[in-house]
């Protein structure tokens, strides 16, 4: 089963035309743009740039290949409004497996970054995912968000370029880093895709959902990018609701699947990531990866019409790790 996303545009091609768009409204969405010499362009929006939410809604429409709508969301935490972000796919495997998920580590000497989108189709990081896919994706350009501290340099985007078997005049990269705004509310637009994560690597079928649904708060700036990485992924594995439409069989085999997706079957869940992480050395092997998921997963199962709810979400430790602080008029 080959995944028929587009026959006219591929997933570079359709995220080259968010990267543009993304351009026309620089100004607006507070992003800086600059061309390496070797004809790369770099959109920053984060490092040096401010950045913002509108530009973490489009870096997260790039990571996803423009194959969901993402919109911002309110959220409430007991009673304390905060901002959120709700993203909806008809395509879920390809946007959030084949383009979204960070799996790819771009080191080039110094230089270090995530890598998530389109153009990780091309260098097919990883390749065990997209033969399980079985997604091929062909394009002359390349479009992808790192994740970094700092701007990418040429050898940097020559590695890229390279890998993904592109000229690097024909790379596109968008850049901000976590501890920035845009950066977090990126990071909250994978609440979908972390559920397939955990999904895929459970060894279920991910071809088989066929539509995808969730939102997740988008956690506030709490300090330096280890401190905002750990609330970030709070904000998921706390806070993360999603909604999967399912066309799988057998009956029982799916209700397995959904009881061990969310977050609480991890026994590192119950306190703030950043809490995990440091009692484990700043090691992400010495974490369970089972707590990476979204706190509830709600499944409509198309063969039984049956609509099936797991997890909680748990406004206690999201307060914690959000270091929130209720100030009165007297105090």
């Amino acid at each position: 089963m080959t995944i028929q996303v587009r026959t006219l545009q591929s997933l570079n091609e359709l995220g080259l035309e968010v990267f543009e768009e993304m351009l026309d409204y620089a100004d607006e969405l507070q992003v800086g743009v600059f061309e390496l010499d070797n004809g790369t362009v770099v959109a920053d929006a984060g490092v040096e740039a401010k950045g913002g939410l509108g530009a973490g809604i489009y870096l997260s429409r790039i990571c996803m290949a423009d194959l969901a709508d993402i919109q911002p969301t309110p959220c409430e935490i007991d009673g304390i409004p905060i901002p959120g972000v709700q993203v909806a796919t008809d395509h879920p495997a390809v946007s959030c497996m084949a383009s979204q998920c960070a799996m790819w580590q771009v080191k080039a000497g110094k230089y270090f970054g995530m890598g998530s989108g389109p153009a990780r189709a091309l260098a097919r990081k990883t390749k065990e995912l997209y033969d399980a896919l079985e997604f091929e994706e062909y394009a002359d350009v390349g479009v992808l968000f790192l994740e970094s501290e700092t701007l990418p340099d040429e050898e940097a985007a020559d590695k890229i370029a390279e890998a993904c078997g592109i000229d690097p005049a024909d790379l596109r990269l968008a850049v901000a880093p976590t501890d920035s705004v845009a950066g977090l509310v990126q990071v909250s637009a994978r609440v979908v895709e972390t559920g397939l994560h955990k999904l895929f690597t459970m060894g279920f079928d991910i071809r088989t959902i066929k539509m995808g649904w969730g939102r997740a708060p988008i956690a506030p700036v709490v300090g330096k990018a280890t401190k905002c990485m750990g609330a970030s992924n709070d904000a998921i594995i706390y806070g993360g609701e999603t909604y999967y439409t399912v066309d799988y069989e057998p009956f029982d085999e799916l209700l397995g699947y959904l009881k061990a997706t969310p977050s609480e079957t991890s026994k590192d869940y119950g306190v703030p990531f950043y809490k995990t992480f440091k009692e484990c050395g700043f090691d992400f092997f010495k974490v369970d990866h089972n707590v990476f998921a979204p706190a509830k997963v709600v499944m409509n199962d198309l063969r039984s019409r049956r609509t099936l709810v797991a997890g909680r979400l748990n406004p206690a430790v999201l307060k914690e790790s959000f270091g929130f602080e209720v100030v009165n008029r007297e105090g």
